[in-house]
């Protein structure tokens, strides 16, 4: 049993920090700044979202609330929420089963972070110091156990098997999507291919789940629902794509995380495998020494190598193209304010910087 005083708590040998109580209404989304305009869609929808989640972190045992919280207040896109809130919008379902699962999807996606974080040791996420570098490795694995099964405590309120079937499915190929870049770090010879079938796995498939379970709520017709999924699945891939060109031409202050933490852990994302497949032999040894041995020690060179192999414009045009698939996914919809802000979400999302 772990003890606490005024300096910290004690967790068998460790000493966790204590951090201030955060308010009971956790606040996502700064909604008092003027929101991109496709999120000012649902930008009150989100407050609700809010509400939902501060009501369903709390738990008899302080640590799992403060660990919580503290990753929840961080902050964020919440792009997955909103895809949700935006596909209902979209498709005319208003009913309150749609704030509870978007605050499912983002508490699904918490988790992730936490067991990310830990799996690929980081020290920083959305300009603060990870969970797992505050409270230590144990904690932020068990805690993300924690938002995990409260997630699934609240899908089942919705009374749907065909959700809870959406949202295990997703769950578990994102877990095999975690599985299958931990066996791809550091190979240097992983192509394009694999790479996004890892992407695919890991960060599109929420995404995906998301959108779809936008239409499940509106009764949408299997066409629709898989217009929906379609521009999810191609939404979140782009998304991901532009997050690793970022790693290679972002700034780390904008970006929240240190540039060139993909290469430290030996993940060959797509500028890499482009800049060895375009780049002269020594260019493409040097980029492929740095994946197998994880180092940073010649970023700056591998940062050129990729930008005078013309590696990023590859990489973003990759990205166009999962752009330009959601968006012709988002023209199948019903033509309305929402519906056009899927179009816009998906156009901007191509000139994102963190």
């Amino acid at each position: 049993m772990g003890a606490s005083n005024a300096d910290g708590l004690t967790v068998g040998a460790a000493r966790l920090p204590i951090i201030p109580a955060l308010s009971v209404t956790i606040i996502l989304t700064d909604h008092t700044a003027p929101a991109a305009p496709p999120l000012a869609l649902v930008a009150q929808d989100m407050h609700e979202v809010d509400k939902v989640i501060g009501q369903r972190l709390t738990s008899s045992v302080p640590l799992v609330a403060q660990i919580s919280q503290y990753i929840i207040a961080a902050g964020g896109k919440r792009l997955r929420p909103a895809l949700l809130l935006m596909v209902c919008g979209a498709l005319g379902y208003r009913g309150a089963h749609r704030h509870s699962l978007a605050a499912v999807v983002e508490l699904i996606h918490t988790a992730t972070l936490l067991h990310d974080d830990v799996v690929d040791a980081s020290t920083l996420r959305r300009g603060r110091p990870t969970a797992n570098e505050t409270f230590g490795n144990p904690a932020s694995v068990l805690v993300g156990d924690f938002l995990h099964t409260r997630s699934f405590q609240m899908m089942v309120e919705a009374g749907s098997m065909r959700i809870m079937e959406i949202l295990s499915e997703a769950t578990n190929v994102i877990a095999e999507g975690e599985v299958l870049q931990l066996m791809n770090m550091h190979d240097a010879s992983l192509d394009e291919a694999g790479y996004l079938r890892v992407i695919r796995s890991k960060t599109a498939k929420l995404f995906e789940a998301s959108a779809r379970l936008g239409a499940i709520l509106a009764n949408s017709p299997p066409d629709v629902e898989e217009a929906c999924a379609t521009y999810g699945q191609a939404l979140g891939t782009a998304f991901q794509i532009i997050d690793d060109v970022l790693d290679y031409d972002g700034d780390a202050a904008e970006m929240g995380k240190n540039l060139g933490d993909d290469l430290r852990e030996g993940k060959s994302t797509l500028p890499l495998i482009a800049a060895m497949e375009r780049g002269t032999s020594s260019q493409a040894e040097v980029v492929r020494q740095a994946i197998e041995q994880g180092s940073t020690e010649q970023l700056a060179e591998i940062v050129s190598i990729v930008r005078q192999t013309g590696a990023l414009d590859v990489t973003r045009a990759a990205a166009f193209a999962e752009a330009r698939r959601a968006m012709a996914a988002a023209r199948r919809l019903p033509a309305n304010a929402y519906s056009e802000g899927l179009l816009e979400l998906a156009s901007q999302l191509l000139e994102r910087r963190n």
